[in-house]
């Protein structure tokens, strides 16, 4: 009874270790190829959020901030650099997901993907790991080009890297989301140009919540994007508009929320097998 006891334990291992070093290898795999896509033509993907958060600095920072003067006990451009960093963040986590699975989804190689023995979660993990890298690569050479204009300070280095890892994955796995029902290429652009821009604007990236009177500061918290900024805000400066527990209870939430809502549809296949 005790050898085969043990003999079946023998057969069961090497099943065991097998079906993980797998799946590490499927997720591996897209996420190497997801990090080699968008390194590949750096000049479009990496270059632009430098020229453009450069842009940010020198118009808002240096010539619009020396006349706004304090924020919140910080000059102007202390105060903007944490939500500029951010926007930068959300942004290309988004459109890096989006793009790249609409693509595989466009030219039906997302079908060989879905139809091979790889776990759903195994390929959102893997898609959403390469929207997190670039996400996360942006951050660092946002914060470079930020060190020319302003001298960045950290109050908490964990809550920086908690907040910066939580939203790039949730807007990452929100492109995926998007990518799975557009139809079109213009279809990916919609939720960024007439959701993101207009939410990010409005997310105290350049105003303190406390500026605006008491009705719009309520509306305003209703703005899941103000809890990032000031969450990330609060790594830098050690100030938040909103409680910081909060803000990391609620990104933990919503990445929650739609892991479960894109695992549902690759799952079931909607927008793709259809």
């Amino acid at each position: 009874m005790t050898q085969s006891r043990t003999e079946t334990q023998s057969d069961v291992q090497p099943v065991q270790k097998g079906w993980f070093a797998q799946n590490w290898v499927a997720l591996n795999t897209i996420w190497i190829k997801e990090c080699t896509r968008f390194l590949r033509i750096w000049v479009q993907t990496l270059v632009p959020p430098a020229i453009t958060m450069s842009l940010y600095f020198i118009i808002f920072g240096s010539l619009i901030g020396d006349r706004i003067g304090q924020m919140g006990g910080f000059t102007y451009m202390e105060f903007i650099v944490p939500g500029l960093i951010m926007m930068s963040v959300i942004t290309n986590s988004y459109s890096n997901v989006s793009s790249s699975f609409f693509s595989a989804k466009f030219q039906r190689n997302i079908e060989e993907l879905l139809v091979a023995p790889v776990p759903t979660a195994v390929i959102i993990l893997g898609y959403v790991g390469g929207g997190v890298a670039r996400a996360m690569i942006i951050g660092v050479i946002v914060t470079l080009v930020s060190l020319f204009f302003v001298d960045v300070q950290i109050h908490n280095i964990g809550v920086i890297v908690l907040t910066l890892i939580l939203t790039s994955t949730l807007f990452a796995t929100a492109g995926l989301i998007n990518a799975v029902f557009a139809k079109t290429f213009d279809d990916i652009s919609v939720v960024p140009t007439f959701v993101l821009t207009p939410l990010t604007y409005l997310g105290g990236v350049f105003y303190s919540l406390t500026l605006l009177p008491e009705f719009w500061q309520w509306v305003s918290k209703a703005n899941p994007i103000v809890y990032m900024v000031n969450g990330f805000r609060y790594g830098f400066l050690g100030v938040s508009d909103v409680g910081i527990v909060t803000s990391i209870s609620l990104l933990i939430g919503f990445n929650a929320l739609l892991f479960g809502i894109a695992y549902y549809l690759l799952k079931t296949g909607k927008g793709i097998r259809s």
